[in-house]
């Protein structure tokens, strides 16, 4: 059909009618990417619904709670076929382990805490899924993530949701131009997950009442450890708890036991103060404790950075941005200050507790919503 210059944009920026606009929904299963799918397909889109299998389906069909398990897979075929759309299952079972697990179980093993749910994003779903919608002719695709994709001067932009407490910002900063270019975030802007339930309901889904995921999908009950062992069965070497002033204070059964800022459980009672995680020695095998003042950080090292402002990011000696370095904290101001294309060190206005190795940091635009991209922080 022949388009002139006055027909309308459709709801996912394409001047044509929603049935002639394919949009692959990547479904993991949970309410919000089915609510994306039963949208779009009420809006009259030619909608397809695409789930992966990322681990062992047999393993996984006793297990909820976790996304992409065989539970899942069931009830996003069961939403495509209430909404009367396509749907596929791909086993991306052994691009998730190279991609994604093993380097988890690396990371780990390295002393760092890694966020396999970011490598996901960005090695798994917008890159090999992203490449099957395209080969499937779509012209977008939509996903169940909390973030928005806004229309600037120079093109697409990333921006953080609406809702500040569903807000996924950090676990997307790696998102390129190119793939935002094509992907579409239908909820980020409501203004909280009641919204997304209520539209559940309204279109009659199954998964309505479904609650929210809260493990990693490959890592039962957030048991890292447990994990970690299977995976690499020699991980669990014994070595010294050890203060920072050298004094051997117990031992352990493994630095995978331990995250950086721990507290808790660390197996050395009796001592008049508090001491915390301050650092893991690989090679020595030891975990060095020590008061909460030694987590401190103001110097934040970043490596594998995807930039997203408009500018290229070593046009300038410093940018004036604020940071995230843990998803479940707020953006603190920072300067952050180029060493390459994808190195900087970024420079905190007040120290943050915890930083730790195999960690993002993501950039974001002072007093704005618009992310302007991140990197990894890679040591300590």
């Amino acid at each position: 059909m022949a388009l002139d210059s006055d027909t309308p944009f459709n709801s996912l920026g394409f001047a044509k009618p929603p049935a002639e606009t394919r949009v692959v929904v990547a479904m993991s299963g949970g309410v919000d990417s089915s609510v994306v799918a039963a949208l779009l397909a009420d809006e009259g889109y030619d909608v397809v619904g695409v789930t992966l299998q990322l681990y062992d389906h047999g393993a996984a069909l006793a297990k909820k709670g976790a996304c992409c398990a065989g539970l899942d897979i069931h009830d996003a075929r069961r939403v495509a076929e209430e909404r009367g759309f396509p749907h596929y299952v791909l086993d991306y079972e052994n691009i998730f382990k190279d991609a994604v697990i093993d380097e988890f179980a690396d990371s780990y093993l390295a002393g760092a805490t890694p966020v396999p749910c970011i490598r996901c994003n960005e090695r798994v779903k917008f890159k090999d899924l992203l490449e099957t919608a395209r080969d499937l002719d779509a012209d977008c695709m939509a996903t169940g993530h909390y973030i928005q994709r806004k229309i600037g001067t120079h093109g697409a932009e990333l921006h953080s949701a609406e809702d500040a407490a569903r807000d996924q910002s950090y676990f997307l900063f790696s998102t390129t131009p190119e793939q935002l270019d094509f992907l579409r975030f239908p909820l980020g802007h409501l203004p909280s997950k009641a919204e997304t339930r209520t539209l559940a309901a309204k279109y009659g889904l199954s998964v309505a009442d479904k609650p929210d995921s809260q493990d990693i999908c490959f890592v039962p009950n957030g048991n890292y450890a447990a994990v970690i062992e299977k995976l690499r069965p020699d991980a669990a070497d014994p070595g010294d708890i050890v203060h920072a002033d050298g004094r051997v204070l117990g031992h352990h059964e493994g630095i995978i036991h331990y995250t950086i800022g721990q507290r808790r459980g660390l197996g050395i009672g009796g001592l008049s103060e508090p001491l915390y995680v301050v650092k893991l020695d690989v090679e020595k095998r030891q975990v060095i404790v020590g008061p909460k003042e030694l987590l401190a950080t103001r110097t934040v090292p970043v490596r594998e950075i995807n930039w997203l402002g408009d500018a290229p990011l070593t046009s300038q000696p410093e940018w004036h941005i604020s940071v995230k370095v843990r998803s479940t904290r707020p953006p603190r101001e920072a300067i952050l200050r180029p060493l390459s294309d994808t190195t900087a060190t970024v420079e905190l206005f007040d120290p943050e507790e915890g930083v730790s190795p195999g960690q993002a940091c993501v950039f974001y635009e002072t007093g704005g919503s618009r992310v302007l991209g991140g990197g990894w922080i890679w040591r300590g």
